[in-house]
C-alpha cells in the first residue's frame, strides 16, 4: 500500500460486522484513524465505533462530501435509499466501493455523478478473522489505481482476486456463499461422529482441525486436490469405502447443482428479482 492510499480519507458507510472488519484491518495496516470516517444507523453504534477505533462518526451526506473513497457496506435492499442520500453530495472524482451482494456497478453509475469510479467487491465472512476472500471487479470508469486502492483496503483482512464483472455471480456462488457449505458439511460430519459413538465436542474438534489442516495443505503444497486425496486413500481401506458412498449418493452432482442454484440466484438479485 502506498502512502497516497494511506493519506486519502476513507469512509465506511453502514458499518456492521463486515464494515467494522475492514475498518479494523485498515487501521492495523497503517491508516490513521483521523483519515477514516464511519456512518451507522444507530447513534449508539456510531459512538461505539468512535470510542473503539478513534475514528470520526458522521452522517452519510458528510461522508460523501469529505471522503475520497466510500465503502458502501449497507444491505442490498437499503442501497437505493443510500444512493439517493449520497448522490447530491458526491463529486465525480470519488471512488465508490460496493460490498453489496448482487448489485452491478451499472446500478451505481446510473445513480451517481457521470464518470464516477465504481468498484464492486464480494467479500465473504472470514474477513472477520482476517482470512477472507474478496473478489474485485471494475466498473466502466475504474482505473488500475482505483483497483489497487481497493485491494489495499481489503488485503489486510484476507486475499483479493480480480475478475471481470460477468464472473461475479459465479464467484459469489463459490466464495461469497462458500463458508456456509463448509459449515453445513461440518454440521453433518459432527452428527455422523455422534452416530459413531463420539461425544459432540470431540467430534467437532476432530473435524475442525482436520478441515484446517486440509486447507493449509491445499494452500501451501501446490498439489492438486485429487493427488492429496489419493495420498489418504489406500487400497481397500476406510477412505475409499467412504468415497464410494459419497459417489453412490450423488454428493458431487449435488454440489454442482447447489452452486449453479447459488449463481442463478445471484443473477436474479442483480436484476432486482
Amino acid at each position: 500500500m502506498t502512502d497516497l492510499n494511506r493519506s486519502q480519507k476513507v469512509a465506511v458507510l453502514g458499518t456492521g460486522k463486515i464494515g467494522e472488519a475492514l475498518l479494523s484491518g485498515m487501521i492495523r495496516a497503517g491508516w490513521a484513524p483521523a483519515d477514516l470516517l464511519v456512518t451507522a444507523r444507530r447513534a449508539e453504534r456510531a459512538e461505539e465505533l468512535r470510542t473503539r477505533y478513534g475514528v470520526e462518526a458522521v452522517g452519510n451526506p458528510e461522508a460523501a462530501k469529505a471522503a475520497d473513497t466510500l465503502i458502501l457496506a449497507a444491505k442490498p435492499q437499503d442501497m437505493g435509499a443510500l444512493l439517493d442520500e449520497l448522490a447530491p453530495h458526491l463529486a465525480a472524482d470519488r471512488l465508490v466501493i460496493s460490498a453489496a451482494a448482487g448489485i452491478p456497478t451499472g446500478y451505481f453509475e446510473e445513480r451517481l455523478a457521470d464518470g464516477i469510479a465504481v468498484v464492486r467487491v464480494m467479500p465473504n465472512t472470514p474477513v472477520l478473522v482476517d482470512e477472507g476472500m474478496s473478489v474485485i471487479s471494475a466498473g466502466r470508469h475504474a482505473t488500475e489505481a482505483h483497483l489497487a486502492r481497493t485491494e489495499a483496503i481489503f488485503q489486510p483482512v484476507g486475499k483479493t482476486l480480480r475478475v471481470p464483472e460477468k464472473q461475479q455471480d459465479a464467484a459469489t456462488a463459490l466464495s461469497g456463499s462458500g463458508p456456509a457449505y463448509f459449515y453445513y458439511l461440518v454440521e453433518a460430519m459432527t452428527d455422523a461422529g455422534i452416530l459413531l459413538g463420539l461425544p459432540r465436542a470431540q467430534a467437532h474438534d476432530l473435524i475442525v482441525q482436520s478441515a484446517i489442516g486440509a486447507a493449509v495443505m491445499l494452500r501451501d503444497s501446490g498439489e492438486h486436490p485429487v493427488k492429496l486425496r489419493e495420498a489418504v486413500t489406500s487400497p481397500a481401506g476406510t477412505t475409499i469405502n467412504a468415497i464410494r458412498e459419497l459417489e453412490n449418493h450423488g454428493v458431487r452432482a449435488a454440489l454442482l447443482a447447489a452452486l449453479e442454484a447459488a449463481r442463478d440466484r445471484s443473477r436474479e438479485l442483480a436484476s432486482g428479482a
